[in-house]
């Protein structure tokens, strides 16, 4: 595809992936997150479903700072040196979830290589703290490869949360160029990990489409995530944050979508969300019911 057709691509974007957002909504969560001093992914990630969520009382807290130490180029979160960890930050996310009333909570991260942990303590104590308000309420943990420390690996495994996700965002070839941190074979044994430590978990994977994929690399993907028991899948539409991340390639139809979620279906996975808006953590409750 040449230049000039990718840049009207990701400049003209398709009618069904407009979504209107509502501002008092946007403006209210946000100023409950800024009282905390907490960090949501919705907002770093620019994700195109803020207004929905935040209008349906759902968010995804961000831990461990908002600069990641790896530098994929689809992402918008903030890349660098981090600062300090916050050891204050599980007690925050205590207060904001019982200040939300929520009853399904979801913590990701940027990645913290710096870190010997990765910052698996971290997760580990916001998921107690969260238990102390309600053990009803359910936690799906979002987190990066840890650099596969099997000791923080058992931690969040341990940790009591319900579902833990680990998404191999798009397929083999072309990490080099989108994720040069990344390691896919090193992905798929997190996952395969947590069912050894925790065969009781549900564990969780995602892919972006509109990268430049084929469909039988798609299809590798999914046969490797089924074959380390991966439970759940999401599937959705990547869309550049900016002029300055990777471009769109292709904008897929929501009925290619539809497809994919019936072959997913079909190879097995409990739960699967596949439409152009789907994102790793929207609408995550559903997935377990």
């Amino acid at each position: 595809m040449d230049g000039i057709t990718v840049a009207r691509l990701n400049y003209l974007k398709p009618d069904w992936l407009r979504k209107p957002v509502n501002l008092d909504l946007l403006r209210y969560m946000k100023q409950t997150l800024r009282r905390w001093n907490l960090h949501s992914v919705c907002e770093e990630a620019r994700c195109p479903n803020i207004g929905e969520c935040f209008r349906a009382g759902e968010v995804t807290f961000l831990l461990l700072g908002d600069v990641c130490t790896r530098h994929c180029r689809f992402c918008n979160v903030g890349k660098g040196k981090p600062g300090r960890l916050d050891p204050e930050e599980p007690e925050r996310i205590k207060k904001c979830v019982a200040e939300l009333g929520l009853h399904y909570v979801v913590l990701t991260s940027v990645s913290r290589d710096d870190l010997a942990d990765g910052g698996a303590e971290i997760f580990s104590r916001c998921v107690s703290l969260i238990k102390q308000i309600d053990k009803t309420i359910k936690v799906e943990l979002l987190i990066p490869d840890f650099l596969f420390n099997r000791q923080a690996l058992e931690k969040v495994a341990l940790s009591g949360a319900e579902v833990i996700g680990h998404n191999i965002e798009t397929v083999p070839s072309l990490y080099k160029r989108l994720r040069p941190e990344a390691v896919y074979r090193r992905s798929l044994e997190v996952l395969a990990y947590f069912k050894k430590i925790n065969p009781h978990l549900y564990t969780k994977s995602g892919l972006m489409l509109g990268l430049g994929e084929t469909k039988e690399e798609v299809i590798k993907v999914l046969e490797d995530l089924r074959g380390v028991g991966c439970d759940f899948l999401s599937l959705g539409q990547y869309l550049a944050p900016s002029f300055r991340h990777v471009p769109v390639q292709q904008y897929v139809h929501p009925q290619e979508f539809d497809k994919w979620r019936e072959i997913a279906e079909t190879m097995g996975f409990k739960a699967v969300k596949s439409s152009p808006w789907v994102r790793s953590s929207y609408q995550a409750a559903s997935y377990l019911t």
